[in-house]
């Protein structure tokens, strides 16, 4: 017969789980925005990177994720995605061994709408912070400065030094 760990999960309370919630049910709605205007098969997570493509032209997934702020696994990742669901595809680059990304022509049909959606997005992110005390770009900021002093990596394993279950 199995012994039942005596450890609570600690899953169930998460500092972080009310944040990622409030992220999906606002990407919820914007995607619905985009159901609406029968945009199918374009998930908000793509928006970004397509507006990009749109004003600066094709990239390399390298320079792509240095423009976005990603990672170059986690761009080719997404890439990969949203050439799957048909929003870029790849094309020979300028030394013929390279691959850059590019619009398809339905993103380029539909740039203009999520350039709406993104400012239109960014207006009522601002509208709802002129409604909180503590605006939510305050927040990241100042959760910035303080992993500034100390890194988020160092202040776990400062808390797993003094947790025996790490040992």
């Amino acid at each position: 017969m199995a012994t039942k760990d005596p450890a609570p999960d600690p899953t169930h309370h998460s500092r972080w789980r009310p944040l990622r919630l409030l992220q999906a049910s606002m990407d919820t709605e914007i995607a619905r925005v985009y159901a609406e205007k029968e945009i199918d098969g374009l998930k908000p997570s793509y928006v970004m990177e397509l507006l990009r493509l749109h004003a600066e032209g094709p990239m390399t997934i390298t320079e792509l994720a240095a423009s976005v702020e990603r990672t170059h696994s986690a761009l080719s990742q997404k890439v990969a995605a949203m050439r799957a669901a048909g929003w870029v595809r790849t094309v020979p680059g300028d030394d013929g061994r390279s691959k850059k990304v590019t619009l398809t022509d339905e993103a380029r049909s539909v740039a203009g709408r999520l350039a709406a959606e993104w400012r239109a997005t960014e207006a009522a992110l601002a509208e709802i912070e002129a409604e909180i005390p503590y605006p939510l770009s305050r927040v990241v900021t100042d959760i910035e400065r303080a992993l500034g002093r100390k890194s988020f990596h160092d202040r776990i394993t400062d808390k797993l030094a003094a947790d025996p279950a790490w040992e």
